[in-house]
């Protein structure tokens, strides 16, 4: 690595430190590469701050209210006083270090990664500036900037405290009552949990149901539940114009009464700016919405791309899976490419729902011979034991005899999805998976009774 003056040179230029690029950045320096790694927010990257573990934080702190809530059902009384504060406090303390990054800047230091701060763009192949600074990388560029919330252009919203997801982790206390906009996995966890703390949840959701990603019963069955505890599901709406006076916001919605609420958060998804990293620079198109690239992540020659801007799908274990690809390619160590059949998400609400591969829909618009099965885990010996909603959703390629998507929705249906992914990605025989032994009472004993149904 070589410095002079505001030039930096370096064999790779890693723009974004989230936890792929994190990764990737370390393997390289590690393998004896000089390495810049460049952020302009906290180093990292949005999951240990603003998402994955804060959020998982807060939801573990809401399903032990809802377990404590289960006690008189179950084994007797209880005298139950939810304190927020505790819960901000470990958010604060614990998980985050009060929104500090000095852990992981040392982390990277300690592997030989030079931390650049600020916002990085490409003014030439191999060329950055960073805020001023010089950033030349003689092997190539890798590009991991993440997405940022997304704020619907709805008249009256701009310049109003509205909070997305970042916001909504920093909350030192419960609002009275919340809308929250948007019905997909952020959405429907942090509605859950504010609910489960006191607040009147209202959450409002353009598509005609939750979750419009994964199985209508999956949809349908949070729904429920979301109804159980008291919160206020509007689907199929149209949001007009939003007033905020101070004290209070109010949504008009097209055909309904308005609905109003002390605090608004956002959920409608995220957004990234390919113009802002220059893309162009390398011949590609900025007014797309991401980066296409190759099974190897590389987008040209000397770039690669990693994380939420392939569109292979914005989760943590993405970028994390493809930030090893990209690296073993760098090095020139060859190995496999990306594969996307299996891909694994869970929303972590209660119940958890896991999914894996493709839904039902999507193997039919992809031509496939579609069979399918399902379980309910309340039929099942540990769903009845626990009182227990949930249910197990095969998808199989009837052709190929293997399945190709499944569904985990249950207390444990992130969990329990993991047998599920494994039989996706390795394509094993449906008749080979109604060979196994599923261990009694246990709620994945209830992908037995699935594949009893998917042959009918």
């Amino acid at each position: 690595m070589r410095v002079s003056g505001t030039e930096i040179s370096v064999e790779v230029a890693v723009v974004g430190l989230g936890p792929g690029g994190e990764a990737l950045a370390t393997r390289l320096a590690r393998a004896g590469l000089s390495v810049a790694g460049i952020e302009s927010r906290l180093v990292g990257g949005e999951c240990p701050y603003y998402a994955c573990v804060p959020t998982k934080a807060m939801i573990r702190a809401a399903d032990v209210l809802a377990e404590a809530r289960r006690v008189p059902d179950l084994a007797g009384e209880v005298d139950l006083r939810p304190d927020w504060g505790r819960v901000a406090a470990r958010v604060r303390d614990e998980i985050t270090d009060d929104w500090n990054d000095q852990v992981a800047v040392d982390r990277l230091a300690a592997a030989g990664v030079r931390v650049v701060r600020g916002r990085a763009r490409i003014t030439a192949p191999g060329v950055l500036d960073v805020d001023g600074q010089v950033v030349r990388a003689s092997r190539g560029i890798v590009l991991n900037p993440g997405t940022d919330p997304a704020v619907p252009p709805i008249p009256g919203l701009a310049g109003t405290p509205v909070w997305t997801n970042r916001e909504a982790v920093r909350a030192t206390a419960v609002p009275a009552s919340l809308i929250v906009i948007g019905g997909g996995p952020v959405g429907c966890e942090f509605a859950q949990v504010f609910a489960r703390f006191g607040a009147a949840v209202t959450l409002l959701q353009a598509n005609d149901r939750l979750l419009p990603q994964d199985e209508p019963e999956s949809g349908a069955l949070l729904a429920e539940r979301f109804a159980a505890e008291g919160i206020d599901v509007r689907t199929g709406v149209r949001i007009t114009a939003a007033r905020y006076d101070g004290e209070r916001f109010t949504l008009d919605l097209d055909g309904t009464e308005p609905v109003t609420a002390t605090q608004v958060m956002v959920a409608a998804g995220r957004r990234s700016d390919m113009a802002a990293l220059g893309i162009g620079a390398y011949g590609l198109d900025e007014s797309a919405r991401g980066v296409t690239v190759d099974e190897h992540l590389r987008a040209a020659d000397g770039l690669w791309a990693i994380g939420d801007i392939t569109g292979a799908g914005a989760f943590t274990h993405i970028s994390m899976y493809q930030a090893g690809i990209a690296a073993a390619d760098i090095l020139g160590e060859g190995g496999p490419g990306a594969e996307y059949h299996a891909v694994p998400r869970v929303t972590f609400t209660d119940p958890e729902i896991g999914s894996v591969g493709l839904s039902e829909a999507a193997a039919r618009a992809a031509g496939l011979t579609v069979r399918t099965g399902s379980a309910q885990i309340s039929a099942s010996t540990r769903g009845f034991l626990h009182k227990a909603e949930g249910l197990i959703k095969l998808i199989e390629d009837a052709d190929r005899g293997v399945l190709v998507g499944a569904t985990s929705v249950g207390p444990t249906g992130g969990e329990v999805l993991g047998a599920l992914v494994v039989a996706v990605h390795a394509q094993v025989p449906v008749d080979r998976l109604r060979q196994m032994i599923y261990a009694y009472p246990t709620f994945h004993r209830a992908i037995e009774a699935a594949l009893s149904d998917l042959r009918g």
